[in-house]
C-alpha cells in the first residue's frame, strides 16, 4: 500500500511514464499501419490503371476475360497478403501499447 506522500508521488510518476510510453507505441504503430494502407492503395490504383490499359488493348473478348481473370486473381492475393500484414501490425501495436502497463499490474499484485 501507499504509506507516504512520497510513495504516492512515485506511483503517480510511474503511471504517467507508463501512459507516455503507451501513447508513443500507439503513435508509432498507427503510423506504420497508415504507411502500409497508403502503399496498398497506391499499388491498387496503379494495378487498376494497368488493367484498364490492357483491357483497351485486348483484341478479343476471350483475351479481355483472361486479362480480367488474371487481374482478379492477383488483386485477391495482394489483398490477402496486405490484410495479413496489417493484422500483424495491429497485433504488435496492441502488445507494445500494453507492455508499460504490464509491469505496473505485476507490481500491484
Amino acid at each position: 500500500m501507499i504509506k507516504t506522500f512520497e510513495d504516492l508521488q512515485q506511483v503517480s510518476k510511474e503511471n504517467v511514464d507508463n501512459a507516455l510510453k503507451s501513447f508513443g507505441a500507439l503513435s508509432k504503430g498507427t503510423q506504420a499501419i497508415a504507411v502500409e494502407v497508403v502503399d496498398y492503395s497506391k499499388k491498387s490504383f496503379e494495378d487498376s490503371t494497368a488493367l484498364v490499359e490492357k483491357l483497351f488493348g485486348a483484341k478479343s473478348i476471350d483475351k479481355a476475360f483472361e486479362v480480367q481473370t488474371d487481374y482478379a486473381k492477383s488483386a485477391y492475393e495482394g489483398f490477402v497478403a496486405k490484410a495479413s500484414k496489417i493484422g500483424e501490425l495491429y497485433s504488435d501495436l496492441a502488445k507494445e501499447a500494453y507492455k508499460p502497463f504490464e509491469v505496473a499490474f505485476a507490481k500491484a499484485k
